[in-house]
């Protein structure tokens, strides 16, 4: 199955924004891609003193009804970060939405672990997620939704491929800054290794995050990348590879996850090195 990533710098206008989308969208479609992920946070730039109560819309909101139409009139299944309105809050969720290439709403995954590091606090301004995965099927595989931050968490990404996924699909915003861009690479290709699934991850580029929009497969190989101008980067997923990885490094079958419920619960006893007389 071919995919496209769409690496851009969101802007202030959301107007803008989803034509730019748009564009790439049906440049994708001309490749013969079925998908098309965007970053995190694609419907509009979020500076660090907006108020994102202002930008944000519900799902049934005017952003997610036109990306709909996007993907219904080119038959292109879209994944696209957005600001999600929480009525009666000033906070919002950080949302990615899955849609159909017939328009359908496939899946709609809330951010669970927010960005309060490296001297940013994302929980100033957003509601983490309650705690719901996402997956959907398309073209005979089926794709798990994280974003950005959850990278640095190795449980999401397990859950998703525990329940099936052969490919985790990661928009993200991942911002500048000391041995970033290193954390950033190393990080998608580990929870590609430890789960043995492709990760598709599109970035948001520009002055404040890094870009570098790229696909690695089961065994961790980068397939393709960008660096940090804004297009449109195109990529095969075969599940036959998936299977290949997984019959050669069955990890997510040797599993144990018995033994980690007892370190957790506490429940299994330390161990114990006999001393002499």
């Amino acid at each position: 199955m071919r995919v496209a990533l769409g690496q851009l710098e969101a802007g202030p206008e959301k107007a803008a924004n989803l034509a730019a989308m748009e564009g790439l969208v049906e440049r994708a479609r001309a490749a013969g891609s079925r998908l098309a992920v965007f970053p995190e946070a694609a419907m509009v730039r979020a500076e660090p003193e907006a108020d994102l109560a202002a930008l944000a819309e519900p799902l049934d909101g005017p952003f997610l009804g036109r990306l709909r139409d996007v993907a219904a009139e080119a038959g292109v299944a879209v994944v696209a970060g957005m600001f999600e309105s929480i009525p009666g809050a000033r906070q919002v969720h950080n949302t990615v939405v899955a849609i159909g290439g017939d328009g359908a709403l496939l899946a709609v995954y809330r951010k669970i672990h927010l960005y309060d590091a490296f001297g940013y606090r994302e929980s100033a301004r957003v509601r983490a997620g309650p705690g719901e995965v996402a997956v959907f099927d398309l073209d005979g595989l089926r794709f798990g939704i994280a974003t950005c931050y959850d990278l640095r968490f190795p449980a999401l990404a397990e859950e998703l491929s525990v329940r099936g996924a052969e490919a985790i699909l990661l928009p993200a915003a991942w911002m500048r800054g000391p041995l970033k861009e290193d954390h950033w690479e190393v990080l998608v290709r580990a929870r590609a290794i430890e789960n043995t699934v492709y990760v598709a991850a599109a970035a948001q580029t520009g002055p404040r995050f890094v870009g570098r929009s790229l696909v690695v497969d089961p065994m961790g190989v980068v397939v393709a990348g960008l660096g940090e101008v804004e297009g449109l980067l195109v990529a095969d997923l075969d599940p036959a590879r998936v299977g290949q990885v997984r019959a050669t490094n069955p990890s997510l079958r040797n599993r144990r996850p018995d033994v980690y419920r007892a370190w957790r619960e506490g429940s299994m006893a330390p161990s114990r090195v006999a001393t002499g007389p």
